[in-house]
């Protein structure tokens, strides 16, 4: 249930709060031969990766993944983080999500808490709390409302992405599960005013979820930051403005 690897950095480093490729960087471009044992395919992979600028950033500024920069980016325009929010990281793997967030709601400083699940294992993060177990286990829900400040969370953030199998269909239903799982735990975590950042496929979020969310939350979007690369069908449903577990079903949130 996690995000696809990437290098991890060692966590050292500060978080930097300019972020983002550039920097003043000259970015050469590399080409790679293919090997005796590199795939035609592993070989175009690895060029991408050494000559993507986001990729680059994440090395020379300490964070854990490129991953990092797309919450980053959708923060700095919705303003989903702030100093004090408790936040849960579903599918956490390698961190990078947690690291921004982290340094975001101050949880370092014990203002904020941010909460990290993940069956693959995640290096310590300051501030973070991690736990090593798949989302989708019975005993995942009650242990992350058990370690939550007043058992509830305020963001509830999902990068999770399933397996893929390389047909299309068979990855956009699991991933769209996995959407439908994390909302449904939103829904029921979240306090009043929370918000919900979720990883969807392109094509439109499914019928179910979508109506699950205008109703639970006043406004409802989908956004695919910079970061995201424009040839991927990655996209992110984000809900914001949760009206309470105990609200009314009969008004549907604005949809942009």
């Amino acid at each position: 249930m996690s995000k696809n690897k990437r290098p991890q950095g060692g966590g050292k480093k500060p978080v930097s709060r300019a972020g983002g490729p550039g920097g003043g960087q000259r970015n050469l471009h590399v080409r790679v031969k293919t090997a005796r044992k590199r795939t035609l395919a592993s070989t175009l992979w690895l060029e991408r990766q050494l000559n993507d600028p986001y990729v680059a950033a994440a090395k020379r500024e300490g964070m854990r993944s490129r991953a990092a920069y797309k919450l980053s980016e959708i923060d700095a325009k919705y303003k989903l983080l702030k100093a004090g929010l408790r936040v849960i990281d579903l599918g956490a793997a390698p961190g990078g999500w947690s690291q921004v967030a982290a340094e975001k709601v101050k949880a370092v400083e014990g203002r904020g808490q941010v909460i990290a699940i993940d069956y693959l294992d995640v290096d310590p993060l300051a501030g973070v709390t991690l736990l090593k177990l798949d989302f989708t286990d019975e005993t995942a829900e009650p242990l992350l409302k058990s370690l939550l400040r007043d058992g509830q969370a305020d963001l509830v953030l999902s990068d999770m992405a399933a397996p893929t199998v390389g047909h299309t269909r068979t990855d956009h239903i699991r991933i769209m599960g996995l959407a439908e799982t994390a909302a449904h735990f939103a829904v029921d975590v979240l306090a009043p005013g929370g918000a919900f950042l979720c990883k969807v496929f392109q094509g439109g979020t499914e019928r179910e979820l979508l109506d699950l969310l205008k109703k639970s939350f006043r406004v409802v979007r989908h956004v695919k930051p910079p970061a995201s690369r424009a040839d991927s069908a990655e996209l992110y449903v984000l809900a914001t403005g949760f009206k309470g577990a105990a609200a009314p079903t009969g008004g549907e949130a604005a949809e942009v």
